[in-house]
């Protein structure tokens, strides 16, 4: 086993940063020796904010997103479209539909998505919570806008047979070709759903 090169306090920084996503043992070093280099501009905000998050950030019980008060900002907008809720696998790709102003529309965030092999099963996620709000009326359209993977299309079957019986439009986000993609250069499943999702011009 390798000595420690530095005190544990340090070790500890490093541990905690190298269990965040894309940054591996190498890459959380060098984050904490910047932090703690320029510790007065950036280690104790850092610290102050996290703080402050840890106390102040919730789940919103009704959609599932993260803010500081529940329920949140998306779910208290007068604004919104109630009647179309969108369901994705994620907090972060409800940010990143918001980023992009694809729709403004209410939300649900699933929590993840169906893995027999990682144990999750549909009580992991909140799928109940989903067909809860649809029996509570006053929603017309589900978009399911989970990931393009294996995981991801048994979860949306597995929410279309959940919602079976509701009188209510389920549609999903087209797969295929992106804009400023090149032909050439996407894989052979990317074509075959563009071909499968063409549309009328």
């Amino acid at each position: 086993m390798a000595k420690s090169i530095a005190g544990p306090e340090i070790e500890r920084l490093i541990q905690l940063l190298a269990k965040l996503p894309g940054l591996g043992p190498r890459s959380a070093r060098r984050a904490a020796l910047h932090l703690v280099k320029r510790r007065e501009q950036l280690l104790r905000p850092l610290g102050a904010a996290m703080a402050e998050a840890a106390e102040e950030v919730k789940v919103c019980s009704h959609c599932g997103n993260i803010d500081t008060r529940d329920p949140c900002t998306i779910c208290t907008d007068a604004g919104r479209d109630r009647s179309t809720v969108i369901v994705v696998e994620d907090v972060s790709d409800l940010w990143a539909l918001e980023r992009a102003k694809a729709l403004n529309a209410s939300y649900h965030v699933l929590g993840g998505v169906l893995s027999p092999l990682e144990g999750i099963g549909p009580e992991d996620l909140t799928i109940r919570r989903l067909v809860e709000r649809v029996a509570e009326g006053g929603i017309s359209e589900i978009i399911i806008a989970v990931n393009a993977t294996v995981e991801g299309q048994t979860t949306a079957h597995y929410i279309i047979d959940q919602l079976d019986g509701f009188d209510l439009k389920i549609t999903r986000l087209a797969h295929g070709v992106p804009v400023g993609g090149e032909l050439d250069y996407l894989d052979e499943g990317t074509l075959s759903a563009a071909m499968r999702s063409r549309t009328k011009i």
